[in-house]
C-alpha cells in the first residue's frame, strides 16, 4: 500500500519513481506531502470545473465530468512548475503566487454563485425588472405603431366598401343599349312603257335596337374588400393580444438569457450591500489562497533532499560525459 501511494504522488507529481525508491525516507515524505496538497487542490478544482461547465456551458454528466478532469490536469500542470524545479528562482515564486491569487478569486466567485444561488434567484427579480423597464417601452412603441397602421388600412378598406354598397344601393342594375343592323331584301316591279313588267331585288338595311338591364358589376368588388378587411382584422386582434403578453413575454426571454457575467453583477451587487455575504467571499477566496500556495510554501521552506541531489549528480555525471565525448571528437578530427 505504501509503495503504492509512492508510485501515485510520483505520477501527480512528476517525480521518478526508480529514484525515489533509492533515496531517503525524506524524499519519500517530500513525495507524499506533495501528493496530499495537489490531491487537496485538485479535488476542490473538479468541483469547481464540474460545477461550471455544467452550471454556464450547459454540459451534460459526461460533458461536465470533462470540465472538470480539465480543471485537474491544469492545476497539476501549473503545480509541477514549482515541484520539479531545482532551485526556483524568485520570478517562479511570483508569477506561481501571482497566479494562486487570480485562481483564489475566480475559484471563490465560481462557488459563491453556487452558495448563494438562492439570494441570486432573489436578486434577479430587480435586476430583471430594471431590465425589462429598459427593453419595454421600445417593444410596445413598436407593437402600437404596427396597430394604429392597421386601423388606418382598416378605416380606408371600410370606406371604399361603404362607398360600394351606395352605389349599388343606387344603381342596382345598369342599362346597357346594343343596336344590331338586319339586311331585308326588297322585291320590286316596275313596268315600262310598253306595258312589260319587271321585277328587281334591292337590300335594306333595318337597325334593330335592344335594351337590357344587367347587375352593377361593383357588386363582385365587395367580397375580396371583405375578405381584405378580415384579414387586417386578424393580423389586429394578433397585434393587441402580444401587446397585452409583451411584458410576461420579455421577462420569460430575458430571463433565459441570463449568464455567467449578469449573475457576477447580481453577486457583485448582493456582496456589496450585505457584509455578511462580503465575509463569506473572502472567507472562500483566502481558503482558496491558501489552498494554490501548500506547495509554493512547501518548497520555499523545504531543503534540498537527496532526491534532487541524485538528480543534479546525474546532469552533472551527463554534462562530464558530453564534455568527454566532445574532447574525443575534437582529437579524432586533429589526427
Amino acid at each position: 500500500m505504501k509503495d503504492w501511494w509512492i508510485k501515485f504522488g510520483c505520477f501527480l507529481t512528476g517525480y521518478n519513481y526508480q529514484i525515489v525508491s533509492n533515496s531517503s525516507e525524506i524524499a519519500a515524505k517530500a513525495v507524499k506531502r506533495y501528493t496530499s496538497a495537489l490531491l487537496i487542490v485538485c479535488l476542490m478544482w473538479s468541483f469547481i470545473g464540474y460545477s461550471f461547465t455544467q452550471r454556464y456551458l450547459e454540459g451534460t454528466l459526461i460533458g461536465s465530468v470533462v470540465g472538470a478532469a480539465i480543471a485537474v490536469i491544469i492545476i497539476i500542470q501549473i503545480e509541477r512548475q514549482i515541484i520539479l524545479s531545482i532551485n526556483p528562482s524568485k520570478w517562479l515564486y511570483a508569477s506561481r503566487a501571482l497566479i494562486a491569487g487570480m485562481m483564489a478569486i475566480i475559484g471563490a466567485v465560481i462557488i459563491d454563485q453556487i452558495i448563494f444561488k438562492q439570494d441570486i434567484e432573489l436578486e434577479k427579480v430587480s435586476f430583471l425588472e430594471e431590465r425589462v423597464k429598459k427593453a419595454l417601452p421600445p417593444k410596445t412603441e413598436e407593437l402600437r405603431f404596427q396597430i394604429a397602421s392597421l386601423d388606418t388600412a382598416i378605416f380606408k378598406k371600410e370606406n371604399e366598401r361603404l362607398s360600394l354598397i351606395n352605389d349599388i344601393e343606387k344603381n342596382p342594375t345598369i342599362k346597357s343599349i346594343s343596336s344590331t343592323t338586319i339586311p331585308t331584301v326588297v322585291k320590286k316591279t316596275i313596268t315600262d312603257s310598253t306595258g312589260q313588267t319587271s321585277t328587281s331585288e334591292q337590300v335594306q338595311k333595318s337597325i334593330s335596337i335592344s335594351v337590357t338591364n344587367s347587375p352593377n358589376p361593383k357588386q363582385a368588388m365587395i367580397a375580396p374588400i371583405e375578405l381584405n378587411i378580415a384579414e387586417l382584422q386578424k393580423q389586429k386582434a394578433e397585434k393587441e393580444t402580444a401587446l397585452l403578453n409583451i411584458r410576461p413575454k420579455l421577462e420569460k426571454e430575458i430571463s433565459e438569457k441570463i449568464g455567467f457575467l449578469d449573475e457576477l453583477e447580481v453577486m457583485y451587487a448582493l456582496i456589496t450591500r450585505s457584509n455578511v455575504a462580503l465575509a463569506v467571499w473572502l472567507l472562500w477566496c483566502f481558503f482558496l489562497l491558501g489552498l494554490e500556495l501548500l506547495v509554493l510554501i512547501s518548497k520555499m521552506n523545504e531543503k534540498e533532499n537527496d532526491y534532487e541531489e541524485t538528480v543534479k549528480h546525474q546532469m552533472a555525471l551527463q554534462m562530464h560525459k558530453l564534455k568527454v565525448l566532445a574532447k574525443m571528437a575534437e582529437g579524432s578530427s586533429v589526427n
